[in-house]
């Protein structure tokens, strides 16, 4: 099975080796039909600290590093 890739705005660099990513889905609401928002936190490993708040980046799925973090930094998205 693939991977899931996001993609996300880092909001706090401030932990070693950690990046907080802030991703957005957009979808439409089942009932009202109207486009929602809807923000989740993911806690990624970062094992350089190159990236900084503010950085749009993308994530991928790996194994568990710590007890919150199970996503790596990939890449940094280009705009």
């Amino acid at each position: 099975m693939p991977k899931r890739i996001l993609q996300g705005k880092v909001t706090s660099d401030k932990n070693d080796q950690t990046v907080t990513v802030l991703v957005e889905r957009r979808f439409t609401h089942p009932v009202m039909k109207k486009t929602v928002r809807s923000t989740k936190k993911y806690r990624a490993h970062d094992p350089l600290n190159q990236f900084k708040i503010g950085d749009t980046v993308r994530i991928s799925e790996c194994a568990p590093v710590s007890k919150t973090k199970r996503w790596e930094v990939v890449t940094e998205a280009s705009a």
